[in-house]
């Protein structure tokens, strides 16, 4: 028995004089040098996806057979400047009843064919594309219902395609004004049928901040969001008024004061403030309007920031459009000299860039750490949680590391905020690493596309990335 007692007390000897011998040796062996590169911003343009100018595209549903791969492929044969398109479904034809089988094909071979073309969707049904949306509505609220209900599977099936569904069918020209379907019940009935036949990542979205808050019946976005509440976690704004006027064309109050007016409107400070909460979460856009003080170049940038603004018309109105390409950017900076409508093509949506990667190894640890700071100066934050890859090449044996590292940077919101930083932090063991030389690279993934995400530094992406640094084992 005290045999047996020496022999595991030598072989524990033994296992604690290895693991010490080999702890000292990798403290001596293991030597890991680090170099991290340095980062400038740019004023290049990044076709990323769901942000910038659209053009929009209208189709009315008919019975007749149409051939929609090649009518698509006409309309949209010179559109290659744009990541994402509006389109228009007027379901006029069928609003005294159910859409036909007929009907329900010709949409269905419309979605089939709008894949072909490479943008993601802000997508409107409309009954209405002559501003009488009184005349052009089904007069039953059944009817809308049960044309949402048909509409499922195909909205389903190209749920990918698909970023923003604008609109509740209602009003003139599908931008719910003019209705007759205006009232708060109506609206909740029509935003919760519309939110059961599309799938949840797909945003909804309507026209005015007070028609949010009659919908939701809260006046904090934030806590209905934050709480995963639905519809509210994906109900975001369209704005066909923008910089208008000071109440962006009857978006907001128009009489001075504060509090809800009898369309439930609120002040423009007050809805400004309103949406700086909301469309941190969910996505705001669409068109300026009559060119006045309001969107000159300096004031519309400022709009545009405040109201975190992602997508915008790139046709209308052109008499503003126009008044920004004639200003010049005087800020200091790599936007110097360029003119007003790049500028805010550039900045339309998320437009993330590196201000600093750190490597550095610790014996201690015998880990490289890895952190990289990163900035979004565009006017919007980018709204899914993306995929953020660390990736080590060693070109040498061909090797390739990757890890994802586990942050979400939804939180660097931009327009006001755009000086905010945020590290993402990832490890990388020595005992992973090759006695060899790997190069680092960082990148960002969309998570609804699976795009990688351009950034906007100087530096080129490359087939794995954004290069960072280096790290050499010996």
């Amino acid at each position: 028995m005290v045999r047996c007692k020496k022999v595991v007390i030598f072989i524990a000897a033994v296992i604690v004089a290895v693991a010490a011998a080999v702890f000292l040796w990798e403290s001596i062996f293991i030597k890991v040098e680090t170099e991290s590169f340095s980062f400038k911003e740019s004023a290049r343009r990044l076709k990323n996806p769901d942000r910038g100018f659209y053009h929009l595209y209208s189709f009315l549903v008919t019975e007749e057979q149409t051939d929609y791969e090649e009518l698509i492929g006409t309309l949209t044969r010179d559109d290659t400047d744009t990541e994402i398109m509006l389109i228009k479904v007027c379901l006029r034809n069928y609003r005294e009843g159910k859409i036909t089988e007929r009907g329900l094909e010709n949409i269905k071979k419309l979605f089939e064919a709008l894949e072909t073309v490479d943008k993601r969707m802000i997508l409107r049904f409309i009954y209405d594309d002559e501003g009488k949306g009184g005349q052009h509505e089904p007069e039953s609220l059944e009817i809308i219902l049960r044309h949402m209900k048909q509409l499922e599977p195909v909205l389903k099936e190209h749920r990918e395609q698909i970023f923003v569904l604008q609109g509740l069918f209602i009003g003139n020209w599908g931008e719910m004004n003019g209705t007759r379907y205006g009232k708060a019940e109506d609206m909740r009935r029509l935003t919760e049928q519309l939110a059961g036949v599309t799938d949840e990542t797909v945003y909804l979205a309507v026209r005015t901040p007070a028609q949010w808050r009659s919908i939701i019946q809260s006046e904090e976005p934030e806590e209905e969001i934050l709480a995963g509440r639905q519809p509210a976690a994906r109900l975001s704004l369209f704005n066909d008024g923008l910089l208008g006027n000071r109440s962006d064309y009857g978006t907001y109050r128009t009489e001075d004061g504060s509090g809800a007016d009898s369309l439930g409107r609120w002040s423009l400070e007050e809805e400004l403030d309103f949406q700086k909460d909301l469309c941190r979460y969910v996505p705001n856009g669409g068109e300026v309007i009559n060119n006045n003080s309001y969107n000159d170049f300096e004031n519309a940038v400022k709009g545009l920031a405040e109201r975190h603004i992602t997508y915008l018309n790139q046709d209308y109105d052109q008499a503003v459009l126009k008044k920004w390409e004639k200003e010049t950017v005087t800020e200091v900076g790599c936007f110097y000299g360029m003119d007003g409508y790049t500028y805010i093509d550039r900045h339309l949506g998320y437009r993330l860039l590196i201000t600093e990667a750190y490597l550095e190894y610790s014996q201690k640890r015998r880990s490289v750490s890895v952190e990289v700071s990163l900035k979004n100066v565009g006017f919007a934050p980018l709204y899914k949680k993306p995929k953020i890859n660390l990736i080590l090449y060693n070109e040498n044996k061909g090797e390739v590391l990757s890890k994802e590292i586990p942050s979400d940077i939804t939180s660097l919101t931009g327009g006001e905020d755009a000086q905010m930083c945020q590290t993402v932090y990832a490890e990388v063991p020595a005992s992973e690493l090759s006695k060899s030389e790997y190069t680092v690279y960082f990148s960002v993934e969309d998570s609804d596309t699976g795009e990688r995400i351009l950034l906007a530094n100087e530096q080129d992406e490359e087939e794995y990335g954004y290069r960072i640094g280096t790290i050499e084992r010996y």
